[in-house]
């Protein structure tokens, strides 16, 4: 197939030393590789992450977590969501941590560990600012009790997340100090009640950049390892790379008179006479929609604009009335030392990892370095 998503795991180690240096030697780093590790392949990005010193995996649903283990990873894997009752006998039996957040799960959990005859390794979640899952800092305690009174369950860790701390403004910079003071009197209200919280994590990409008093025992960049900077005033400048990178063919050219039209909606017009390259990667690999007439193509080393709208499974690019790029040649849509997927997102009002997350899987993953 002539488009590709390249997927640089050498940038992926590179990208894990240079957190390891942040953080220090204490702290274990997690990395999130829910949905398909944000469409650069759990499998491959797992094994290379955990060869490369990462000790904790995430991933939202227990069906990743069961395509991991089917794939030979015995790493602690993390279930970032809420589950279901009736998925906690396989959650026990493959040995994943889900997170916790309430008084009724963890007697649905204890009940199923109980059933299973085997013990079965929880996360306190703690809402702290964020409004999503987690219980109320007050209750912290009394669900670190509920949980060590059980004979089954084991309370392993104590987690939150933030809602703003890859933003640099006064106020979120203060509510997110704000959440990690929140936290850190949860989690000692469990060390009060002379229960042991585990490991104790709350740090995303944002706060590994922003808020160092968040790293804990462990933190969870995921942006970060996968090349992007939490902070777009920051991006190219942290020393990090991205992982993924989408490349194509040029496998037509045709000459164009001024005045003539590309593509559906005819959105573009010729100014000039020139000549069109086609490229088999439109909307349906994952290449959005949203950036036709609005995104440059690297073809030879040079940069050649779209030329109108991105269709299913083509694009077009104008190459000038005295084009250097020959049929066949590599075509790069994005990638490290090009235009890259924050780039992109920011032209659409996305993030990073819509443009890796919609790389579809008939794309194929070419796995290097």
């Amino acid at each position: 197939m002539a488009t590709k998503a390249i997927i640089h795991l050498e940038n992926l180690r590179s990208n894990i030393e240079r957190a390891r240096k942040l953080i220090g030697t204490h702290p274990k780093i997690c990395l999130p590789v829910k949905a398909d590790a944000y469409g650069h392949g759990a499998i491959p990005l797992s094994r290379s992450a955990l060869a490369a010193g990462v000790e904790y995996l995430a991933v939202a649903g227990v069906q990743e977590g069961a395509e991991l283990r089917r794939g030979g990873i015995e790493a602690p894997i993390l279930l970032l969501s809420q589950v279901l009752p009736e998925e906690l006998p396989e959650i026990i039996n493959l040995g994943l941590i889900p997170l916790v957040s309430d008084e009724e799960f963890i007697d649905e959990a204890a009940g199923a560990a109980e059933r299973e005859n085997k013990s079965l390794a929880l996360h306190l979640k703690i809402d702290t600012g964020m409004g999503r899952l987690g219980c109320r800092p007050e209750e912290a305690a009394l669900m670190a009790k509920k949980i060590s009174s059980s004979k089954k369950l084991k309370l392993e860790g104590v987690a939150t997340h933030f809602s703003v701390s890859d933003t640099q403004s006064g106020e979120d910079q203060g509510y997110t100090k704000n959440q990690i003071e929140v936290f850190s009197g949860a989690v000692s209200s469990i060390r009060e009640a002379g229960i042991d919280p585990g490991l104790v994590h709350a740090a995303n990409s944002g706060a590994l950049i922003f808020h160092e008093d968040s790293y804990f025992d462990m933190v969870r960049p995921g942006l970060y390892l996968y090349g992007y900077s939490p902070s777009r005033s920051l991006q190219g400048q942290l020393g990090i790379e991205p992982v993924m990178e989408l490349k194509s063919v040029l496998v037509n050219i045709k000459k164009i008179k001024k005045g003539e039209d590309v593509s559906y909606g005819r959105t573009w017009t010729a100014p000039k006479d020139t000549y069109i390259g086609v490229i088999p990667t439109g909307y349906a690999d994952g290449f959005p929609r949203g950036l036709s007439n609005n995104h440059s193509i690297l073809i030879g080393g040079r940069a050649y604009p779209l030329a109108g709208r991105i269709c299913m499974d083509q694009c077009m690019v104008d190459l000038g009335s005295d084009p250097e790029a020959q049929r066949w040649d590599e075509a790069v849509i994005f990638g490290p030392g090009f235009i890259n997927a924050a780039d992109m997102a920011e032209k659409i009002n996305a993030i990073p990892y819509e443009i890796t997350c919609s790389i579809n899987k008939r794309v194929p993953r070419e796995y290097v370095g």
